[in-house]
């Protein structure tokens, strides 16, 4: 597995099957891609190579539009690693190359520098300056320089297209359920466990792990039921399992009248420091919006709630989970 970030000479891998996209979520409409670009490799005994962009072309050309991305880049490369593809090549995406002309990306990027022997990218994909690049002339060039062109159908999740943009529009409504069908695993986020008010504990006697987060995308706020998983940390050496079952709250604590927007999560059965730790939250199912309650007690009764049905929902659910 190779991430190259400064492609300036020709490649020397065998036969290689490429594809291209940003990749965000790496979902199940990019999975497919993948299975496609990895079998057409295993068939002519090539190299599977998935070609992206940093950042994503809508910060570069739209950042009016404020896109939050669903992965940070070393997740998006650890997924793509994880589905088959031996090489990704991260290009950087700055208004300069925005500019390149698509017939001149194929020539001088698919031909030039890689020796593509086929190309792999999904329906109705579209690239180089104002977009200009179509399938069509993907496979037109493909005669002329001699590669292979293949266009992947949309998959499809209860009729439902699966796109990078459909799964954010899902978790902005709080509906982790539905974008984590679509791409094939628990929407996660991960963060280092910081320094809270310490409320949970002291006054509602449920201690909670206060996360600061590098994900661009957090699910609507409210109260989920969560798996909790700990990365790369020696605390794995004195837990039982890596992974946890626990309640999650988004948002900004409306009883107490906070004003910044703070994420944390109760981990059931768990009582060890973890200040420091690295962690990730997996959302499973969302339980109820956040509310202003009435006082300390109201809102004790109801995180006890909220925990039971937290536990009756992680008792039916066997999502796949990102370690």
């Amino acid at each position: 597995m190779e991430i190259i970030r400064e492609l300036t000479n020709r490649l020397n891998y065998p036969n290689p099957v490429v594809t291209i996209g940003n990749f965000d979520g790496v979902h199940l409409g990019h999975q497919k891609i993948f299975k496609k670009v990895i079998a057409k490799a295993a068939e002519i005994k090539g190299t599977p190579i998935a070609i992206t962009f940093d950042p994503h072309p809508v910060k570069v050309i739209a950042p009016e539009r404020s896109i939050k991305m669903l992965t940070t880049f070393e997740d998006k490369a650890r997924l793509i690693f994880s589905a088959g593809i031996k090489v990704i090549i991260c290009i950087n995406f700055n208004k300069e190359f925005a500019r390149t002309e698509p017939h001149d990306f194929i020539r001088d990027m698919l031909v030039g520098r890689i020796g593509a022997k086929w190309v792999v990218v999904g329906h109705n994909y579209a690239f180089g300056k104002g977009k200009r690049g179509t399938t069509s002339l993907l496979r037109r060039r493909g005669q002329k320089y001699g590669f292979g062109v293949n266009v992947v159908r949309y998959a499809r999740v209860y009729d439902d297209i699966v796109s990078s943009s459909r799964v954010r529009s899902l978790l902005f409504r709080g509906r982790v359920c539905e974008a984590s069908r679509m791409l094939g695993r628990a929407y996660h986020i991960e963060g280092d466990v910081i320094e809270g008010a310490g409320r949970g504990a002291s006054l509602l006697h449920t201690p909670t792990a206060n996360i600061a987060t590098p994900n661009e995308l957090v699910p609507k706020e409210g109260v989920y039921a969560v798996r909790v998983s700990f990365t790369a940390s020696p605390l794995h050496r004195f837990i039982a399992s890596s992974v946890y079952g626990g309640v999650a709250n988004i948002g900004k604590n409306p009883t107490f009248g906070d004003i910044p927007m703070s994420y944390e999560v109760h981990i059931f059965d768990f009582n060890r420091n973890i200040l420091g730790e690295k962690l990730r939250i997996h959302f499973i199912d969302r339980i109820r919006d956040e509310k202003r309650f009435s006082g300390i007690h109201e809102l004790e009764r109801n995180i006890k709630m909220d925990i039971e049905r937290a536990k009756t929902i992680l008792s039916k659910r066997r999502d796949m989970l990102f370690l």
